[in-house]
């Protein structure tokens, strides 16, 4: 019932940067928080920034200073702008949102994104 649409993954060489797009739709009745996770072969999913609606934000340790998370509530949309891009940060990158639908009674959601892939190399 809500879907999540990300754009913005390429391939960047390292130190360059790339900005992550993920706009939400569906029967959205409001959004909690918003976030960006990746996954790199073998690895596990790990969270890489988050951001409330109020506009409280969270970053890995591995991100911070490099990559900025920001949000439109007005569109639905989460950003992730990512600089000084390192070859540890190649991963498949997912949008997370959750949040209530605008059913009755109010039903809680949680969506991922489809994924797209992040790859800095040179």
């Amino acid at each position: 019932q809500v879907q999540l649409v990300e754009s913005g993954g390429g391939l960047v060489q390292p130190g360059g940067s790339l900005r992550l797009s993920c706009a939400a739709s569906g029967n959205i009745f409001s959004i909690n928080t918003m976030g960006w996770y990746r996954q790199a072969a073998g690895n596990q999913r790990e969270l890489v920034a988050a951001v409330t609606g109020g506009g409280r934000t969270n970053y890995a340790d591995s991100v911070k200073g490099r990559f900025t998370i920001s949000r439109d509530n007005a569109k639905n949309t989460v950003y992730l702008q990512m600089d000084s891009l390192k070859p540890e940060d190649t991963a498949v990158y997912y949008c997370n949102a959750g949040g209530k639908l605008t059913t009755f009674p109010v039903a809680e959601f949680v969506s991922w994104g489809q994924g797209t892939q992040v790859t800095v190399s040179s």
